[in-house]
Order: structure tokens, then sequence, then C-alpha cells
């Protein structure tokens, strides 16, 4: 069976296309011409719902998309579901702004969030969501990952997304825990 993942981030499609074909499901990239939907939704979930239709709805498949962000306590949330555009410029960019805003700020405590939509093949819509825990750091540390990954501090393991190993990282991260609930979810519906 076929789904369209809702991205051309091809990071997000092997790991996808990893965990999904377990259950026979084939992900396949979302054509290059494909609209890009506003993300208007109020919550992670909204987003990813938007984006799976958009896809779903151009291809003629099933379709799965994820919406993420980090949210942190003291910011009410936020970054929130405007992770990725909480100003302009680049992930050193909006980790300098965070920072800043953080920066008379004791309570440290965040998440990452991932919520990840499904259109099944009957048209059905689902969601799940995984998240992990952590702090925000006053400081990166780390070159691995992206965005957010060298502040967000996670205790057990004693460094940052930013340090850890990437399969370490994939195993606790708020995607992976996602992504192994939608297989969970979907190995009974499909």
């Amino acid at each position: 069976m076929q789904f369209v993942l809702a991205s051309h981030n091809q990071k997000k499609l092997r790991e996808m296309a990893e965990i999904l074909g377990e259950l026979g499901i084939e992900v396949m990239p979302l054509p290059e011409n494909a609209p890009e939907p506003a993300e208007t939704g109020a919550t992670f979930e909204e987003n990813a719902i938007i984006k799976a239709k958009s896809a779903a709805d151009f291809t003629g498949l099933p379709a799965i998309a994820d919406d993420s962000g980090l949210c942190v306590d003291a910011l009410d949330g936020a970054p929130g579901i405007y992770s990725a555009r909480y100003c302009e410029g680049t992930d050193q960019d909006r980790n300098a702004f965070l920072l800043e805003n953080m920066r008379n700020k004791d309570n440290r405590a965040c998440r990452f969030v991932c919520a990840i939509a499904c259109i099944l093949p009957d048209g059905q819509e689902m969601t799940v969501r995984g998240e992990c825990e952590g702090e925000l750091l006053r400081e990166s540390r780390g070159a691995g990952g992206f965005g957010y990954d060298p502040l967000f501090f996670v205790p057990e393991y004693g460094c940052t997304f930013g340090e850890l190993p990437g399969e370490v990282k994939n195993r606790i991260s708020h995607r992976g825990r996602a992504l192994r609930a939608l297989k969970d979810a979907l190995k009974t519906r499909i």
C-alpha cells in the first residue's frame, strides 16, 4: 500500500519509510510541484491535518504529515506551532532570539512535540502525538541535529539533542515516539 509524505524532507521520508515499511506501507515523496498549504491551525494536530489533506487531495493517495516544535513553559508554550518561523533568519537566529526571550527566566522546562496526521485510504483522519521532555540551556552545545537541538538538554542522557548520536535521538525524540504511535495505530486500521 502506498502513502504520500506531505514533505520534501528526505530524512523524514527515510525515517517514515523505515518504520512504516514494517507494515507493508511504501512511503512516497511529495511531488515537487505540490502546493504548500498555509499552516493556519491553532495546534500541531490541526496543522498536520492541513498538510496531510493537501497532499492527499493533490496526489489521490493516502497521506501522512507531521507538525512539530519546541514548547517552553516559561514562554507559555512558545515558540510552539511557530517554531520554524519564530523569527526571520536561520536556525542560529531563532536560537539566539529564543535565548534572548529566556534571558531572565529561571524555569527552563520545555518539550519537543510532534503531531502526525494520517489520511487513511478510506478518507478517515487520525492523529497521534509524541513528546520529549527536556530543559532549555543558556547556550548551544553540540553540532548535531538541527533547529533548537543544541539548546534542548535531555537530563537522563546528560546532553543535548545536538550532542546525542542520531540513532539515540531518533529513538527518544518526539518524532520517533509519534512515528511508533502511528505504526501501532495503523496496525488496526489498514
